[in-house]
């Protein structure tokens, strides 16, 4: 009788949802397409998954489930009839969802220049509501060190007192990685000044983890360089155009023929206002993969009446519009549109952190409010100490 009630038991019991975690699957070295996996699922449910260490894709309960069975292997009959007893759905359909998952992860990974942050079934209006264990991003700044041309307060150099070398760094995004944290940017400063950027980038890209730039460098036309930068594992780049020169404009245009996703930024201030529309036409011209806008004076009402006209222009032109980027650090600390304006909506201590190039953690660029030392400080005490007081802007 106990054997009967217990088939009965099971025949209305629902499968256990994933449960939060890491999950990772390397396809053996024989294999045709060799792929990486790394799975993160978070407590509420929806989580993300890194394809081949350059593409995170963020998804909800549903695409999670899946997304697990295809790191497990599970063979497809078996996946439809676990969605098809959790979800009440016929086995036949949850059987073609899941292939389709299959075949949109595919595509995905054959991609050239592909967006490195990707959404499946996520509700893009409230992308950072959930139950998190670590931030999605940590912009990481190397250095607060300028090419010797720049203006000196582009950077907050007074805060910190010291670098952390090398060693101390791979430690730093090791400990990252250890946390669940998919998505290191590397900004500064101009990055590109620490000769250890490669080596920095490849560490990142053997952990797992999808790589971003942040820079306005020339040396990003020297070809060696760039070459080594991406040999090395860089899966995205946000240039800092400074659009009233000539050489930045050359050193983005070579910068687009390179396979890089790339995102041209630019910080509008008063003198450049009136040539707005003929930058967007420039860089719809030149095919970027993306653009981001910021502004020199948050409460320039011309300024900021520019950066809604740049987002219309760039919508005009079909350039895809990024807003939760870091951008360049300035004395103004410009932030995007949609942030300033709904701040419960920002990422910030919740999708992203910073640290600084002495490894304190802020809860963004320019909060100055010390959340711990990514050296120093066990993590959980860094993610708990982020609600202990109201951030300062």
């Amino acid at each position: 009788m106990n054997t009967i009630l217990d088939s009965v038991r099971q025949l209305f019991q629902s499968p256990e949802p994933v449960q939060p975690g890491t999950y990772h699957y390397q396809s053996p070295p024989e294999s045709d397409r060799q792929v990486r996996y790394h799975l993160r699922v978070d407590q509420d449910g929806k989580g993300l998954i890194i394809l081949n260490a350059s593409t995170v894709l963020h998804l909800n309960q549903t695409a999670v489930e899946y997304a697990y069975h295809l790191v497990q292997g599970t063979p497809a009959k078996e996946v439809a009839r676990r969605i098809s007893a959790r979800y009440k759905t016929s086995p036949a359909q949850a059987r073609k969802d899941y292939l389709k998952f299959q075949h949109q992860i595919n595509l995905m990974l054959d991609l050239p220049d592909l967006d490195p942050v990707a959404y499946f079934g996520l509700d893009r209006e409230q992308p950072y509501s959930g139950a998190q264990t670590a931030p999605y991003r940590l912009d990481c700044a190397l250095t607060y060190r300028l090419p010797e041309t720049s203006s000196p307060d582009l950077a907050p150099t007074r805060r910190v007192d010291r670098e952390l070398d090398s060693a101390e760094w791979k430690t730093a995004l090791d400990k990252a990685w250890e946390a669940g944290i998919p998505q290191i940017i590397f900004t500064g400063g101009e990055p590109t000044l620490r000769e250890d950027l490669p080596d920095l980038i490849a560490h990142a890209e053997n952990n797992g983890q999808v790589t971003g730039l942040l820079s306005g460098s020339p040396r990003l036309k020297e070809q060696d360089y760039l070459d080594k930068l991406l040999l090395t594992g860089l899966d995205h780049l946000m240039f800092i155009l400074s659009p009233q020169h000539k050489e930045s404009w050359e050193v983005l245009s070579f910068i687009l023929k390179e396979d890089l996703f790339t995102t041209a930024h630019i910080t509008l201030k008063p003198d450049l206002i009136p040539y707005l529309p003929r930058f967007v036409n420039t860089l719809a011209d030149l095919n970027a993969n993306a653009v981001s806008f910021s502004i020199s004076e948050p409460d320039n009402q011309a300024l900021v009446k520019s950066l809604e006209e740049a987002r219309t222009l760039a919508a005009e032109k079909g350039l895809n519009l990024k807003w939760d980027l870091p951008v360049p650090y300035s004395r103004h600390n410009p932030v995007a549109l949609e942030i300033e304006q709904e701040r419960d909506q920002s990422g910030s201590g919740k999708a992203w952190l910073y640290v600084e190039p002495d490894g304190d953690v802020l809860p963004a660029q320019g909060v100055n409010r010390v959340l711990g030392n990514l050296l120093r400080d066990d993590w959980q005490s860094i993610w708990s100490s982020r609600q202990d007081q109201p951030a300062e802007g």
